[in-house]
């Protein structure tokens, strides 16, 4: 197997632990993680003065000459599969998928083909350079099978480091619409009394909890307010349907990104996503307030209203400012008409 050699020197002041010092050390242009250096330490690639150094957490002195062998990448044991696929942007770097409702991000036992990886690796083909060690593509962020929109994905090592430092930073903007039961407004006094709520100025509203596996539904998150992950959703309302209102339209962001967030924090609020099989259960809209024509398309509405309509990061390799947005799709569109209709 052929392979690249990066060499450096440890600069003043490492840190005590020899991965941290690797990883503060090494080459930007390397693009290798914390991770990825302790899985080469364990494969003998590292020299430190000519040692080969084993124990990530091990010394090393200021001064210290680093060699490292790094493989060139292995093709990914995924196969590839000619599925279409929606691309917003692409380069050597990275690509920029509208995803559709209904296709799963990553293999995984219940659906081992026919998903974003599956068909991004026939895509991408001889132009992925490797993701940490293995040809595939670097999942840095993922959205739910029943959810659409904007996901970039790294073809590259570079892009991979970059782009997750992003995410964990809490940098990529990320705005989504989402189509929900009632109307999540500042004036109604009952949201005053829901824990973890309150409106910011502009009438926006904001989520913050922790969220954590539910305790007897693994497939579920539920909310918390001691232990689990913290997370932070805001949303303003688009629009509204019905007459009186018992619907709308949300935007909204992400502070903090966690498994089915949007999703499980609209619903502890009291505004679960309409089509939303595992958080809003099947709940009656007034045919009072809507036509026949918007009560039917909510009720047969087959996936949660969800779709992530902008992504905004800075490119990993070039510094260059990237946004892009995806329109509604035509299912999420025909729902909204439906419940605009007027009242016969």
């Amino acid at each position: 197997m052929s392979s690249a050699r990066v060499t450096f020197q440890i600069a003043e002041n490492p840190p005590a632990r020899l991965d941290k010092a690797l990883a503060r050390d090494v080459p930007a242009e390397a693009a290798l993680s914390r991770t990825r250096l302790a899985r080469l330490m364990e494969q003998g690639a590292v020299l430190v003065n000519g040692a080969v150094a084993t124990d990530p957490k091990g010394k090393i002195a200021e001064g210290a000459e680093v060699e490292i062998t790094v493989p060139v990448a292995d093709e990914s044991h995924i196969g590839p599969e000619d599925i279409p696929l929606e691309v917003i942007f692409e380069d050597d770097d990275l690509i920029v998928i509208n995803k559709p409702a209904g296709m799963v991000v990553h293999p995984a036992p219940g659906t081992p083909s026919g998903t974003l990886v599956n068909a991004l690796l026939h895509h991408c083909g001889d132009t992925l350079s490797g993701v940490g060690g293995e040809k595939r593509p670097g999942i840095v962020h993922r959205i739910d099978k029943e959810t659409s929109g904007l996901l970039v994905v790294a073809k590259s090592d570079r892009a991979h480091h970059g782009l997750a430092k992003q995410f964990e930073k809490h940098t990529v903007e990320r705005y989504y619409r989402a189509v929900v039961y009632g109307v999540p407004d500042a004036n109604d006094p009952r949201l005053r009394g829901v824990r973890g709520v309150n409106f910011e100025s502009g009438n926006i509203m904001k989520i913050t909890t922790q969220l954590a596996r539910h305790k007897t539904d693994r497939q579920k998150q539920a909310v918390l307010f001691e232990g689990g992950r913290h997370a932070v959703t805001r949303s303003r309302i688009v629009e509204t349907y019905g007459t009186p209102e018992v619907a709308s339209m949300v935007e909204c962001w992400l502070e903090t990104g966690r498994t089915h967030q949007i999703r499980v924090h609209l619903t502890h609020a009291g505004h679960s996503l309409i089509g939303d099989p595992t958080y809003g259960g099947k709940r009656k809209l007034s045919e009072k307030a809507l036509s026949q024509q918007g009560i039917q398309a909510a009720r047969n509405f087959d996936r949660q209203a969800l779709h992530a309509a902008v992504l905004g990061f800075e490119h990993p390799v070039t510094g260059d400012a990237m946004r892009f947005e995806a329109p509604i799709p035509g299912d999420m569109t025909a729902l909204i008409k439906a419940l605009s209709q007027p009242k016969d």
